[in-house]
């Protein structure tokens, strides 16, 4: 993937134009290090900065049909652009790049072509036939991208808030499974899957039909022709895509180039729960381990850093892009472009420690909706732009569209968690590959508590975190947030301080409108936090919010006893968990 920047429409095709967007896209630069181009067009600018993965000879960009009568900047993966190929014979494309595809497509469907393309992308297309522009974004947004709109009329389009924040009158994000068309001047959504209705689904449990989807989204995510790895924390979800990657990576062409070894990662302070957990898992599935530790020091100096390029000041995504920042950087000087990752998981199946409350199976159903639609303004938005500050990119195989589709078809009342019958959150996933004959992992990986990003790096981490910023944001400062900050106030010292560094990158109204807001414990929606009257009064992301469910919940942190918490473990057979006291 890579980092695009269009101004269309601008009333300026002048050299100064030219050199400004120029300067602009180099803002872009860290997302895309391996080329930059710009394609001008009158008074259109379509500008690149190139990140190569699949053909990195000769698929710069942007890209054009045969004529160049058609131009596309991308940022994205097309996983099944070999086959649309296929479907389109009579078109002779100029590149092996993925991306290619878009605007032969085009001049095919003309604007109804969108959900054709199985991956991640936002593209701008021009036809310059009748100077018209087509704006898109993937279905859950895993790639970033915002639009602005100039007093002289233009259109600009980012992938990062940096590349138009300051030559804009307004300008916000760009929605995930949107169509932006010219020729009407408004969004419309490509995307519409049954799911997003919020109606409850009642489609039996088929343990073995969401193991084959999830295994099929992993192995079309191995397309490559660079180096890359997988993130590992030990936890569920990343051990799961690790397992899977390792297990059929010699069957795939990445294979062929880089070799049947895959290379896994993880970060985190000295002793921290992720990193024992991830290496028992790298040991297990056999692959070439790499262990990143960092200091609370080392994370409080990034936080300015990490603030400018993720463009949020939303608490959980600072605190947990952090780590993932550091590891990055890291990663990349290995000489690996791009890994696999496990974000998603938990908010299709209702991992956070807070569904345990969920009252019924239709609030649990709603509440994962809710919580997939928010994905891009989160942990979409975490992994892509903390990952790209590096030139790394990330993939996601539990956002995928068809096995989003599967694992949201199924009756909710496979996933409500019910401890007493042995089923902790995830369950339906742990169970689908729960395997005797052929483990993908250890019983107890397999059946670990859900630990957040930012708490299983360490949960020495946000606690220092929190010092910190009582060091800088006063009592008296507190008082005066809501004068100060009257959209999206702070409500703690924590929150104060991410805010400060963050305005002052992003001063315009615009910039602090894209950040969601309003109450939350342990990630949940304001919405479910009517499910425990007792949440209220503990508003913090953290999974350790969640008292009486997380075995080191802050609850118990400060009453300071010893207690022997309940160990969860599997049962003889794959079919759940056992409870023991």
């Amino acid at each position: 993937m890579c980092g695009i920047l269009a101004v269309l429409g601008c009333s300026d095709n002048s050299q100064a134009k030219r050199v400004r967007v120029l300067e602009l896209s180099r803002r872009l630069k860290h997302r895309g290090p391996d080329w930059s181009g710009l394609h001008q067009h009158g008074d259109c600018y379509l500008a690149h900065q190139r990140l190569a993965i699949v053909d990195p000879a000769s698929g710069d960009q942007p890209l054009f049909n045969e004529d160049k009568s058609v131009v596309v900047t991308v940022n994205g993966e097309i996983y099944n652009h070999e086959e649309l190929r296929k479907q389109l014979p009579n078109h002779k494309f100029r590149t092996g790049s993925d991306c290619d595809v878009i605007a032969h497509l085009y001049e095919e469907h003309g604007e109804n072509f969108v959900d054709m393309l199985d991956g991640i992308f936002s593209f701008v297309l021009l036809d310059t036939r009748d100077n018209s522009f087509i704006v898109a974004r993937d279905a859950i947004g895993v790639t970033s991208l915002y639009i602005g709109w100039g007093l002289d009329g233009s259109v600009w389009i980012s992938s990062e808030m940096k590349g138009l924040n300051d030559d804009c009158e307004h300008f916000e994000v760009f929605p995930p499974g949107h169509l932006y068309s010219s020729k009407d001047s408004a969004l419309r959504r490509w995307y519409n899957p049954p799911w997003f209705s919020e109606a409850i689904p009642s489609a039996p449990y088929d343990p073995l039909a969401l193991r084959h989807a999830f295994e099929k989204a992993v192995i079309k995510r191995l397309m490559t022709d660079v180096p890359f790895g997988v993130l590992l924390s030990g936890g569920l979800d990343s051990s799961l895509v690790a397992s899977i990657t390792s297990r059929y990576l010699a069957t795939t062409k990445a294979a062929e180039q880089w070799g049947s070894k895959l290379h896994s990662f993880c970060v985190g302070l000295e002793g921290s729960p992720d990193l024992k957990a991830a290496r028992e898992v790298a040991d297990y599935i056999g692959t070439v381990h790499h262990e990143f530790e960092y200091t609370v020091q080392d994370g409080l100096d990034a936080i300015e850093e990490v603030i400018y390029h993720v463009e949020t000041y939303d608490v959980t995504t600072i605190r947990a892009s952090t780590p993932m920042f550091l590891m990055s950087r890291k990663i990349k000087s290995l000489g690996v472009k791009w890994v696999i990752s496990g974000e998603g998981s938990d908010e299709i199946f209702g991992g956070y420690l807070y569904f345990h409350k969920a009252p019924n199976k239709e609030e649990f159903h709603r509440e994962t909706c809710r919580k997939i639609k928010a994905l891009h303004q989160y942990d979409c938005q975490r992994a892509n732009k903390s990952t790209f500050a590096w030139g790394l990119e990330a993939r996601v195989p539990f956002l995928d569209k068809e096995f989003i589709n599967v694992a949201m078809n199924i009756d909710p009342e496979y996933k409500m968690i019910k401890r007493d019958e042995g089923r902790i959150e995830k369950w339906v996933l742990r169970r689908a590959f729960d395997d005797e004959e052929k483990p993908y992992l250890p019983k107890h990986i397999l059946y670990r508590q859900k630990e957040q990003f930012s708490d299983g790096v360490g949960y020495g981490w946000i606690d220092g975190l929190k010092a910190h910023a009582a060091k800088h944001v006063t009592d008296k400062m507190m008082l005066n947030a809501g004068n100060i900050y009257p959209h999206n106030t702070p409500s703690t010292k924590e929150a104060y301080y991410y805010r400060m560094i963050f305005e002052r990158f992003f001063p315009q109204n615009s910039a602090r409108l894209t950040v969601p807001g309003g109450p939350s414990v342990a990630c949940s929606t304001a919405k479910a936090i009517e499910w425990d009257a007792a949440w209220s009064k503990n508003l913090d992301p953290s999974g350790r919010a969640a008292v009486g469910v997380h075995l080191s919940d802050y609850d118990i942190q400060n009453k300071n006893n010893t207690v022997e918490f309940e160990k969860i473990i599997p049962t003889e057979a794959p079919l759940g968990v056992a409870i023991h006291g």
